[in-house]
């Protein structure tokens, strides 16, 4: 037996129409009258939820003010122009809408708005978050990181290096999940970020912080991943799916808020610095490159997984999840995206400092000249 220690849960709200509830749960907790930031992936205009967002928010009497001037990879200077725009409206509570990158931005505005710095102030830890913050109110649209759930946000770089901020007054105040808003994301990106709450679950059940009670949730987000992810990249109109990958993915980052990741994450983030690739398919390849080389020496964490997933022992966890990511229409091979980075380049962003906590994190030690193996099969697999 072994200690073990789990972060408290924010509030959450679920169910289909949930997000409806977004105005009063915000006027609850800073009153009728303040000011609101809404933090909207701005793809989400074309589909109304942004608009029902900001209506709900008025509709309770709050002032609002969108900000939607982040990518995919939400930067430091898209996360310092959106604290501006609270510190000058003086808002009360940032609501993040949209994926990963919407809610990472969101938690880390509502972090950091209270004190003058950059957020590259925060970086890596480099200085404790303001023990002041805004109230922070998430509504995910998408099933794969988890951030709803996490003390941590993710943000790059000018120099394109992946850093994190992280600390308690990153996690929300209220997490609302409501599969609806997830029926008209693509198939490709419901299966790329859908297999991201997977690899979530499975480092954080296998890692050398793995532990009996984290693991209630992360094999549960196994099961449930794994489960529903072929059938609702499938059919995005199968909202008992969408609702099962998007319990997958909460539950997944409570288990990584708790244990955190490994080398899969590692490989996922140093990829991203070099070439644009989405976090939740750099994630599944480093997963492919590294799986069958964690399960060598299994003590018993590998077989428990593979079990959650529906196969009966840890040397079927490997093939079992070579064929999902390829089920689901995953692309594999790097060979066109990463024409020109060698094996040696990609080895040297896995060893940089802030791809270190999820290096140490695996189980299974990794020694430089293991960086240098897995950067040669990530790129060649196919």
């Amino acid at each position: 037996m072994t200690t073990y220690d789990l972060a408290p849960l924010p509030h959450i709200s679920g169910g289909p129409g949930c997000r409806d509830r977004v105005g009063r749960l915000a006027a609850g907790l800073i009153g009728r009258g303040a000011h609101v930031v809404l933090v909207a992936d701005p793809g989400l205009a074309a589909t109304g939820l942004t608009e029902e967002a900001w209506a709900s928010l008025s509709d309770a009497g709050l002032g609002v003010s969108l900000f939607s001037q982040f990518g995919g990879d939400p930067t430091i200077l898209a996360a310092d122009a959106a604290a501006t725009l609270a510190r000058e409206t003086e808002a009360k509570a940032v609501v993040s809408l949209g994926g990963g990158s919407a809610l990472d931005l969101g938690k880390a505005v509502a972090a950091i708005a209270t004190e003058p710095h950059s957020a590259l102030h925060y970086e890596l830890g480099k200085n404790p978050l303001p023990a002041r913050r805004l109230a922070s109110l998430v509504i995910p649209t998408t099933s794969g990181t988890g951030s709803e759930l996490t003390r941590t946000a993710i943000l790059t770089r000018d120099d394109k290096a992946k850093v994190w901020l992280w600390g308690e007054t990153m996690k929300p105040h209220e997490v609302i999940l409501d599969p609806e808003t997830t029926l008209s994301l693509p198939a490709g990106l419901t299966a790329s970020t859908g297999i991201d709450a997977l690899v979530h679950a499975l480092e954080a059940a296998t890692n050398a912080n793995a532990n009996a009670a984290n693991n209630l949730y992360a094999h549960e987000a196994i099961r449930l991943a794994a489960g529903s992810l072929e059938r609702a990249v499938a059919d995005g109109k199968d909202l008992l799916a969408r609702a099962s990958l998007q319990r997958a993915a909460a539950l997944a980052g409570v288990a990584i808020d708790n244990g955190g990741t490994a080398v899969a994450h590692t490989i996922g983030h140093a990829l991203a610095s070099l070439r644009p690739i989405h976090h939740g398919r750099s994630v599944a390849l480093g997963s492919l490159a590294t799986l069958a080389w964690n399960i060598e020496g299994d003590d018993g964490r590998f077989e428990a997984a593979a079990k959650a997933m529906g196969v009966s022992s840890a040397a079927e966890l490997s093939k079992r999840f070579d064929a999902l990511v390829r089920s689901i229409g995953i692309k594999v091979s790097l060979a066109d995206e990463f024409a020109g980075v060698d094996p040696e380049r990609l080895a040297e962003q896995m060893a940089r400092p802030e791809n270190a906590a999820m290096r140490d994190s695996n189980l299974r030690k990794i020694a430089d000249e293991d960086l240098l193996v897995f950067a040669r099969s990530v790129l060649t697999q196919g």
